[in-house]
């Protein structure tokens, strides 16, 4: 190895073109959605079906995390992002000839709406190799801003692409707006492949270059370095028990933002009355204030300890959920309830992901795919859990709903307590090695 660094590229443009992807990636979801309405009337399609289809890309994203994630450790993030886009466009774009095929689809082209929601879902999988892509370019003192703005400018997909495609599609028409976006998410693609870089460890790799941890800390800054299989990658992870706590946290801070997203449209239309278009500006603002929100969360978890920071962001989800549950019908104090939500998921979502590298250094992409993957699923499961209270308890059971994330955010403080005290211990432990000065580091020869 040399004294100089000899990676291409460096870590801002890689946060750079990695958030672009995930972008790009989780607005395949939103491209998605409107499809599944125009199939309702000439498919006949049974509340069931519709729902499977409506939920087959958050399905397909949420378990292709876990492979897709783990396999960053072996190979880089840059080879599974370019997979990953790729199915995804091929997704849509599937979806938008199926239509131009048949107009008039019938019940038994339901296959292939299937077959492309499940496609253009695989594009959410990005955000979990993102994660170890983004970790293994930046030291652990900055990771938390910069997986926060990877995370939440990501974020910011769904909402604004729920806003802009039916302007397009008045507009342009529906085939002509779905070929565009295939065609944005092509070129994504194309430019990603140009030009985003792998950290210096897989860089190296490649080149066949032997790597020294130590050197490669000095000559690139690189400190985190993947260590066994893939295989290997997700049995460490899935064997820390503190994965199972993080994947835990995540299912019901990202998991619950993408439940309320789902969910907030259909509250503010049947419990206040308000209309289709109100209800779509009051969710937008909510999905874009905690994406936001994680942005922030990001730069506060870099100079907080993370643990200390994601205990609070529970506690306004706790609150906030008390806020909504209350008998009085005010939309002021709805509106409270969903900003205490908004700030605790958003500070708990950046929070969380600070902590993979910190307690899980060597399986940061097995960890990151299990977290990632599982805790999204609560994107899936929360709104069938509050659908229950509504068809329990009628009109009232929108707002006993919430009682879904109370119970939530209490099981959440109760591991979070668990996890400071694990995490005294390692601190503890860390404070008893010897730790090689700078000057020992560059005094060390280098091979």
């Amino acid at each position: 190895m040399q004294d100089v660094c000899l990676a291409k590229s460096s870590r801002k443009p890689a946060l750079v073109w990695t958030t672009l992807a995930f972008f790009a990636g989780f607005a395949g979801v939103s491209a998605f959605g409107p499809i599944v309405t125009k199939l309702k009337e000439p498919m006949a399609l049974t509340p069931l079906l519709m729902g499977l289809l409506s939920a087959s890309p958050a399905l397909t994203g949420s378990l292709l995390r876990i492979p897709f994630g783990a396999l960053v450790d072996r190979m880089g993030g840059k080879a599974p992002i370019l997979v990953l886009l790729g199915l995804s466009c091929m997704g849509i774009a599937g979806a938008t000839l199926t239509f131009a095929f048949y107009p008039q689809p019938q019940f038994h082209h339901y296959y292939l709406f299937l077959a492309s929601g499940v496609l253009s879902g695989c594009g959410i999988a990005v955000f979990s190799v993102g994660v170890p892509t983004v970790s293994y370019w930046y030291p652990q003192k900055k990771q938390g801003t910069a997986l926060a703005l990877y995370g939440g400018l990501g974020n910011l997909a769904p909402g604004l692409f729920a806003f802009i495609l039916p302007v397009l599609v008045v507009d342009l028409g529906f085939f002509v707006s779905y070929m565009l976006w295939s065609v944005m998410l092509f070129l994504v693609m194309v430019l990603f492949f140009f030009f985003m870089k792998d950290a210096p460890y897989f860089q190296y790799k490649e080149l066949g270059i032997d790597i020294d941890k130590e050197a490669l800390l000095h000559a690139c800054g690189e400190e985190l370095v993947p260590t066994g299989t893939m295989m290997t990658s997700i049995r460490k992870a899935g064997s820390d028990y503190r994965t199972w706590v993080l994947t835990s946290l995540y299912f019901f801070s990202f998991g619950g933002f993408i439940a309320l997203t789902v969910w907030l449209p259909t509250y503010w239309r049947e419990y206040y009355g308000v209309s289709f278009v109100m209800a779509g500006v009051l969710t937008l603002f909510y999905s874009l204030g905690t994406s936001l929100l994680r942005i922030l969360g990001g730069f506060v978890s870099d100079r907080l300890d993370a643990v200390r920071l994601i205990s609070w962001s529970f506690l306004f989800v706790f609150f906030g959920s008390i806020v909504m549950m209350l008998p009085y019908k005010v939309m002021a104090i709805a509106l409270g309830g969903i900003f205490l939500l908004a700030l605790g998921m958003g500070f708990a979502n950046a929070a969380a992901f600070k902590l993979v590298p910190k307690f899980m250094p060597s399986t940061v992409g097995g960890v990151a795919g299990i977290v990632g993957g599982l805790g999204a699923l609560g994107g899936f499961v929360i709104p069938i859990l509050m659908g229950l209270f509504v068809r329990f308890f009628a009109g009232p059971g929108y707002s006993q709903g919430f009682s879904v994330f109370l119970v939530g955010s209490m099981i959440s403080l109760l591991l979070l307590a668990r996890l400071r005290r694990s995490s005294k211990k390692t601190n503890s432990v860390a404070a008893d090695r010897t730790v090689p000065s700078e000057a020992e580091l560059l005094s060390k020869k280098i091979p």
